[in-house]
């Protein structure tokens, strides 16, 4: 019996709310359990609400949280010497490019200069960057800010200037070689300085 009214009781548990659930005593003497009860007879059982949940009471998704972005360990990064699309005169090809950073580098930082998209010696603390025989032409040079793992933090844009070499023969032309100069000036080496005529003896008229 009891088991019969378990079974029972979990299949109405999946009938509609409206659904009733009735007890009676049959000619046998037997209680059955049934949901259309003869009339007169039955005894209506108030059955506890169901828990179960309509699709409409779902809880909305809880909403991603987007970390805020850092704000930029630096403010300003820049090239100060040569400024851009300048016009540089050298004949050894030397030059020197200097940058600054607001704030000033901080522990663990390093800069590094890019020369025409290369690398220019190991980074270092140091924002002057001295250049040693460089190709007459254009060149276009940018300064980086890197981290202790060698991460890029800052970068200028790139920016060009234009290098000119005289050659010697310019120079000499510019500023032509004087006896005191061949041997002491680049452009004035001593084969190129003029043999000197040799005295010619006098013979003495007989």
């Amino acid at each position: 019996m009891y088991r019969l009214l378990f079974c029972l009781l979990l299949c109405c548990t999946g009938l509609p709310t409206q659904a009733g659930v009735y007890t009676y005593i049959d000619a046998d003497g037997n209680r059955v359990f049934t949901d259309q009860p003869p009339s007169g007879q039955a005894q209506r059982i108030e059955m506890a609400p169901s828990n179960s949940m309509s699709g409409s009471d779902t809880p909305p998704p809880v909403p991603l949280t987007m970390e805020e972005p850092k704000a930029p360990v630096y403010q300003l990064l820049r090239i100060i010497i040569p400024e851009p699309d300048a016009t540089i005169i050298e004949p050894s090809g030397d030059l020197i490019v200097t940058a600054s950073s607001e704030p000033n580098l901080q522990s663990g930082h390093n800069f590094r200069l890019q020369l025409d998209g290369q690398p220019v010696g190991a980074p270092g603390r140091s924002p002057v960057f001295p250049l040693k025989n460089i190709d007459r032409g254009t060149h276009q040079i940018s300064v980086e800010i890197l981290d202790a793992e060698g991460r890029i933090l800052e970068r200028t844009p790139s920016q060009p200037f234009h290098l000119k070499r005289i050659s010697l023969a310019q120079k000499r032309q510019a500023n032509p070689c004087k006896k005191a100069d061949y041997g002491v000036r680049p452009e004035c080496p001593l084969k190129d300085k003029p043999k000197e005529p040799k005295d010619i003896p006098l013979i003495p008229f007989i």
